[in-house]
């Protein structure tokens, strides 16, 4: 979300001081109404709609507290407690809203048998091992075995678009300067499987070469559909992306260890992750999703797994939508989860982010921005200055779940805020309410404008920092009415 920087917001204040000479006589009425517009308040109940065909097979600790899936893709259908784009109970959606409702994902519609086979079958596979300076081009469906050590060779991967090709690494140990150690110019699908116990090592170490006007800028590059999976361990060291595919990319199991200039994953359509360990260090984002021709594109989806994960940008990008059932994350970077629509449905989060701990932009003309939270642990901790731990450029809900938040600033919503379960934490007190700390107004009874002790209310301004945040009734800084900016 856009930041404003001191000087433009002390002039607005001045401006809304000045505004408010003239409106002082406003009734208690409206006040309470206009406290009502910037607050939502927790329902008492804990009551979540169950899954109904949606559980995620394999993971240990299904939330409780689990939207309804019926199993269709984002753009078909809709997601039960959404209408027309709007929330049910009379809330008003946010106004800039995006052309379809969200509709969780489902494990079972986003993987195949295959995809989540750790073995390959070797009664009829290919052994081969590497030379130096010496490329490997495969032409046809079938599995091949790959090993041995060796400088400057790529695996290229040049079959029809029916055949299905799967790369067996076992003990393979490959460094390259300028072009990727595996590029899949053209299959139907490509399965990359480490071999049990296995360690491989693939490396770039200098700027990559472009083949023609493809910008083959990963250690891993692939034209179409590629699933990794298998038992053993993947080291990748870039000087740009780690692994790329200018389709979907899937994940299902085994062990990652990513060092990038670049992102660590990326993908144009989606990045699914069924299962797995990943520890991505990256210059730019530890997952990036994004399809510059179709905004519609570019989801990231989340089953299992354990993460480490440190970035210079996003720990987790999705252009479009980015859902979280389970698994194990630490998450240290500029901002964690950044999406257009995001959803938490489970899984231990810690993050630590020096901008927005999560953040849901318009990026996707396809969703209303927004953040959701259904369940799953959350602990955010948000560096100095001007950031916000859950920062919504749409609505903010939470259903369920535990989040606990230690920030100036914990809300920053445009659109409405929902709150009817879980349990949030706000530098240690609880939360029952959701207090907006960017929507605008114009601050309280006699002149208390944006900030200072709520007992300094006789033209105080500004007014100073308080010492202390603990024991405000929703644990954030005691700014007025009209929130940390006011100034819309």
């Amino acid at each position: 979300m856009e930041k404003m920087s001191f000087l433009n917001k002390t002039a607005i204040l001045a401006t809304i001081a000045t505004l408010s000479l003239t409106g002082c006589a406003v009734s208690q009425a409206q006040d309470t109404t206009q406290s009502q517009q910037q607050t939502a308040t927790t329902t008492p109940s804990n009551e979540m709609t169950p899954s109904e065909n949606g559980e995620m097979p394999s993971s240990p600790n299904d939330s409780q507290n689990r939207s309804t899936f019926d199993g269709s893709m984002p753009q078909q259908g809709m997601r039960e407690g959404f209408k027309d784009n709007q929330f049910q109970g009379g809330m008003q959606s946010y106004s800039s809203t995006g052309t379809s409702t969200f509709v969780s994902f489902v494990a079972n519609d986003l993987f195949t048998e295959r995809d989540l086979a750790q073995e390959a079958d070797l009664s009829s596979a290919t052994n081969q091992t590497v030379e130096s300076n010496n490329d490997i081009t495969i032409t046809s469906e079938g599995v091949y075995v790959l090993s041995g050590t060796a400088s400057d060779v790529t695996i290229i991967v040049e079959a029809s678009d029916s055949d299905k090709v799967q790369l067996v690494l076992d003990n393979l140990n490959v460094t390259n300067t300028t072009q990727p150690v595996i590029y899949v110019k053209s299959a139907d699908k490509v399965f990359i499987t480490t071999a049990q116990g296995s360690s491989n090592t693939l490396s770039v170490t200098s700027t990559f070469t472009a083949d023609g006007d493809t910008n083959t800028d990963a250690v891993i590059f692939a034209k179409d559909d590629i699933t990794l999976n298998g038992q053993g361990t993947l080291i990748i060291k870039s000087s740009d992306n780690g692994i790329t595919s200018k389709d979907d990319l899937k994940v299902t199991g085994g062990t990652y260890i990513i060092t990038s200039e670049g992102h660590a994953l990326e993908a144009n359509d989606s990045i699914r992750i069924y299962d797995g360990s990943f520890r991505l260090e990256s210059g730019k984002d530890g997952m990036h999703a994004e399809n510059d021709d179709d905004d519609t594109l570019g989801y990231i989806y989340i089953a299992n797994g354990s993460f480490e994960t440190t970035s210079g940008s996003d720990a987790i990008h999705a252009n479009s939508a980015l859902q979280i059932d389970n698994g194990t994350m630490t998450l240290n970077a500029r901002e964690a989860l950044e999406g257009t629509y995001i959803q938490v449905n489970g899984g231990d989060i810690t993050i630590s982010a020096s901008d927005d701990g999560i953040n849901s932009a318009r990026q996707s003309s396809l969703y209303t921005p927004t953040i959701e939270i259904t369940g799953g642990n959350l602990d955010i901790t948000m560096g100095s200055g001007d950031t916000d731990a859950l920062d919504a450029n749409g609505n903010l809900i939470i259903t369920g779940g535990n989040v606990n938040i230690s920030a100036q600033f914990a809300f920053d919503y445009d659109g409405t805020a929902t709150f009817t379960g879980g349990t949030v934490m706000v530098n240690g007190s609880q939360v029952t309410s959701i207090t907006n700390s960017m929507m605008g107004g114009m601050g309280g009874m006699g002149g208390n404008m944006q900030g200072g002790r709520p007992g300094e209310m006789q033209g105080n301004m500004q007014g100073g920092m308080p010492e202390d945040t603990q024991g405000q009734p929703n644990g954030q800084m005691p700014y007025g009415p009209g929130g940390k900016h006011g100034r819309r």
